[in-house]
């Protein structure tokens, strides 16, 4: 199973309602992407932080899986940090691509850049997962 079939096959629920598809999965970078709703907006039909957060969470933590150690029972976020640059409108796709700072045996570190569909930085969020 390639890591993206691997991504795809995983039962992720809170990504899934919030409309993420992987369309990208290797070792060294997994790429997503989500319709911005109006259920993910805030004033002005524009993306909420949160959910920026939230997309950003889902493919670090989906990178993380793919690079766990044969031994590992999982993952889950240590720590997070996002900075938002621009805003994404409703109805515009964002892309997020996760690449790993680093792949240790106890934690990994990843950044994840948001962008909108037509190159538009929306964040840059650096997340660590702790390895279970």
């Amino acid at each position: 199973m390639t890591p993206l079939e691997r991504l795809k096959a995983m039962k992720m629920p809170f990504a899934e309602f919030k409309g993420v598809e992987f369309v990208e999965a290797e070792k060294d970078r997994v790429v997503a992407r989500m319709t911005v709703r109006p259920d993910l907006c805030t004033l002005h039909h524009t993306i909420h932080g949160g959910a920026v957060m939230a997309l950003a969470d889902s493919v670090g933590a989906a990178a993380t899986v793919i690079n766990l150690p044969e031994d590992a029972k999982g993952t889950t976020t240590l720590e997070s940090k996002t900075n938002f640059i621009g805003g994404a409108k409703e109805g515009t796709m964002v892309i997020a691509t996760a690449t790993p700072i680093h792949r240790g045996r106890r934690t990994q570190i990843w950044t994840t850049r948001l962008e909108t569909e037509d190159g538009k930085l929306v964040a840059v969020v650096t997340q660590t997962q702790l390895v279970l």
